[in-house]
């Protein structure tokens, strides 16, 4: 489902979003207590708007021994400007897994609070494993915590061996040095920990603006707690199926950049591109051609980069591609990295996420949370070797990463508990929101998460591209929609389509 090395960190999952430190002030260490939360300033190298508060929330490692070793979360919250107006708090739930809420009420919260109008105390926290709360590690190696290393991208030549040592190596590690923090990282305990969140602001109901991954821990909030919940939003959901979860995600980020690349070829054909030096073609058509055959160029010969020590490789240029097509804003950046990768002169400029090592704490919440929390397939080798063939020739965007083996394959310990099942049954006050081009959570697996939900939702889709709809991408049809249902409680009488 959100990216912070890159962007909402998908993005959903493997997203593999960097988790910086997001610690208290002076002022505002204290835990949690019954009576709520101690706000206090935040620690400046948040970077925090004008208003935005932190405080530590007080959970159990273990909610099944409420008794037993606690762990802190960080929580942040921008209160209403208009106190005579407020009619709750909003919570905002990131995406990820990976992804830190506190960042995100930080980067959206002005915008956020001035749609809201004063109607909310604006809060998020940064779930368990994320920024400055408690985190988990897995001791991995260097060369196993970069991104085109931890998505399991195969070989120049579609072979997956060096992709199966890999994945046993993490799984093997993550079960030596993760321990009970590691194996807490899941989405029940996210759910948990939200609804402790609420008792500790002292809220019968909360409501919600949740994105990506956080879209589907709102569904599974709702799912177990549908009394709590007040205007529920849910930003660009994909398929709920508690058989696959995160693994169904994974998979369908093929369809998701194919349905999402046509944007970009236009973009990058349009005669406007020309003066800026960016145009890659004259037709659209050949776009797609284009970046394929650069990427088979450089698997073959990998160019040097700014980065010392770190070629542009095809990998890397697929990876970054998958980045780029979360938002029309970085189309520029990867248009100027294949014009200057098509120069015999040029020295490739990596972007950031792909220049080093991801955090070995970051590594471990992302595949922490996907792996705990569901089994997945543990397929002999040949099996997923025939699949990721079979993939590599139907989807070459992504050349058969989404199928590939990953260390969920041979975590250790298998799911720590059975996944949610996103019913129809409780309260009719989800509003869902969906871009019908998202290269993350495609806009058939939205259909699968507005299925699931039945009579207690309303859809509101989107002609737009990238992942995350509200406040995303200009889209003044679908922003008002939700702004009005979390300000006023008008939601749509059936779906609606915003052209």
């Amino acid at each position: 489902m959100t990216v912070n090395r890159g962007r909402g960190a998908l993005v959903l999952v493997l997203s593999l979003a960097a988790v910086g430190g997001v610690v208290l002030g002076g002022g505002g260490g204290a835990p949690a207590s019954a009576a709520g939360l101690r706000w206090g300033e935040c620690d400046p190298g948040l970077k925090p708007v004008p208003g935005q508060q932190c405080a530590r929330l007080s959970v159990p490692l273990d909610h099944a021994d409420p008794g037993g070793e606690r762990i802190q979360l960080a929580v942040s919250r921008i209160p209403s400007a208009r106190p005579e107006a407020r009619r709750g708090t909003l919570v905002v739930i990131p995406g990820g897994p990976g992804s830190s809420g506190v960042q995100r009420l930080r980067d959206r919260g002005v915008a956020l609070a001035k749609e809201m109008d004063g109607a909310y105390d604006l809060v998020a926290f940064d779930p368990r494993g994320v920024g400055g709360s408690a985190k988990a590690g897995c001791g991995l190696a260097e060369e196993d915590r970069w991104m085109v290393t931890l998505r399991s991208w195969p070989g120049a030549d579609g072979g997956i061996d060096a992709n199966v040592a890999r994945s046993r190596r993490i799984a093997e590690a993550c079960a030596r040095h993760g321990g009970a923090m590691l194996r807490g990282l899941t989405t029940a305990n996210e759910v948990r920990d939200l609804d402790l969140l609420r008792q500790a602001l002292g809220e019968r109901r909360l409501s919600a603006w949740s994105v990506s991954y956080g879209a589907y821990v709102a569904a599974a909030y709702a799912e177990r707690f549908p009394g709590r919940t007040d205007r529920w939003v849910l930003d660009s959901s994909s398929d709920p199926d508690p058989e696959r979860v995160a693994r169904g995600w994974l998979e369908a980020m093929a369809q998701g950049a194919e349905d999402r690349f046509p944007d970009f070829a236009a973009w990058a054909s349009h005669p406007d591109r020309a003066d800026e030096g960016l145009r890659l073609a004259s037709r659209a058509e050949d776009v797609r051609a284009l970046v394929l055959g650069l990427a088979g160029r450089l698997d073959r010969e990998p160019r040097p980069s700014t980065t010392p020590g770190v070629p542009l490789t095809g990998t890397t240029l697929l990876q970054a591609l998958q980045q780029t097509l979360y938002s029309d804003a970085s189309f520029p950046s990867f248009a100027r990295l294949v014009v200057t990768a098509l120069d015999p002169q040029g020295s490739p400029v990596l972007p950031r996420e792909l220049s080093g090592a991801m955090p070995d704490e970051a590594a471990a919440v992302t595949m922490g949370v996907v792996c705990n929390d569901v089994d997945w397939p543990r397929a002999p080798v040949r099996t997923f070797a025939r699949t990721v063939a079979a993939d590599r020739a139907r989807h070459p965007l992504t050349a058969g990463m989404p199928v590939n083996v990953t260390p969920c394959a041979y975590w250790k310990g298998g799911a720590v508990e059975k996944p949610v099942r996103v019913t129809d049954r409780g309260p009719s006050g989800i509003l869902m929101i969906q871009n019908l081009r998202d290269p993350a959570t495609p806009y058939a697996m939205g259909l699968r998460m507005r299925a699931a939900l039945g009579q207690r939702a309303r859809l509101v889709s989107v002609d737009s591209g990238g992942h995350g709809a509200y406040l995303g991408n200009g889209n003044a049809c679908g922003d008002r929609a939700v702004t009005r249902y979390l300000t006023e409680g008008v939601r749509p009488a059936r779906d609606v389509l915003c052209e």
